[in-house]
């Protein structure tokens, strides 16, 4: 396992970072990738915890996408959203960064210690502040979220509590001057209550990677470049293109009917854009 320090006046040390107003003197980084990573067009993904299947499937559908378009997709290695992020970003061969509240050779949440390994083969980086040894403890999330902020030129709230986290993390990412989105949630979920706050108080509505991508200037990069007329079915292509793979999982995350769902599956499989095998759709090719 390589573990390297980077500090901050160092051309290594990510520039963006450096910017905000309480920057770490230094960072601990896990992983053989360049550090040069932390340098580049990156996303911020945060959530709840414990978030809804559809939080799941969405923070997945994003940071696949955001991945896809080139950007390196950050999050907290967390349960529920963060891990999520993490993993969308690794189905499309990504690269992403987990920043952690505990030494860079700790694997906290325990349960995702194969989620880390996996980030570190994967070409990416998991980061702390902290130097190696230090264990986790609730007073260095908070401080952590500001980096997963200060690293994103834009942070996107999946889904988040009126008292959460995420919400800290926004708090950094407006402090500093960044682009700040939100997935639109049900008016009776708790587990919304948090994320429509941020968009009654004007953070961009993100209902599709495409609004994530414009929010930091990308071109959303297409899988599979057809000619799809039909917006249903384009919708759906491209939820199946970024890793969403079941009919229920297409239906939470493009929000349409079944039936609607069910006839763009069969226009696409038709036009042999898709296959399925045992209830999962793939793109063709």
């Amino acid at each position: 396992m390589t573990i390297r320090r980077i500090c901050r006046g160092e051309g290594a040390y990510p520039p963006l970072l450096a910017r905000i107003p309480d920057p770490p003197p230094s960072l601990w980084l896990r992983g053989d990738a360049d550090p040069m990573l932390l340098a580049e067009t990156a996303v911020s993904i945060v959530g709840a915890r414990a978030c809804s299947g559809y939080g799941r499937s969405v923070a997945r559908m994003l940071a696949g996408g955001v991945a896809e378009a080139g950007a390196v997709v950050v999050s907290g290695l967390a349960r529920g959203v963060d891990g999520e992020a993490h993993r969308g970003a690794l189905a499309v061969q990504g690269r992403t960064v987990a920043v952690l509240g505990c030494g860079v050779d700790r694997d906290y949440p325990a349960a995702h210690a194969e989620l880390a390994r996996a980030i570190v083969t994967g070409g990416g980086l998991v980061v702390s502040e902290y130097e190696p040894g230090v264990e986790p403890a609730p007073w260095r999330f908070p401080a952590r979220n500001r980096i997963i902020a200060g690293l994103a030129a834009a942070t996107v709230v999946v889904e988040a509590r009126e008292r959460s986290g995420a919400l800290i993390t926004a708090d950094f990412a407006l402090e500093d001057g960044r682009e700040v989105l939100a997935v639109p949630g049900e008016i009776t979920s708790p587990l919304s209550a948090g994320a429509n706050g941020l968009l009654r108080q004007g953070a961009t509505p993100a209902t599709s990677v495409a609004d994530v991508l414009e929010a930091i200037g990308l071109e959303p990069r297409r899988v599979v470049e057809t000619a799809v007329e039909d917006p249903t079915a384009a919708l759906v292509l491209d939820a199946i293109s970024v890793g969403i793979g079941t009919a229920d999982e297409i239906v939470r995350v493009a929000r349409i009917e079944s039936g609607e769902a069910s006839a763009a599956l069969i226009e696409l499989e038709l036009a042999r854009l898709v296959t399925h095998d045992e209830g999962v759709y793939r793109v063709c090719g």
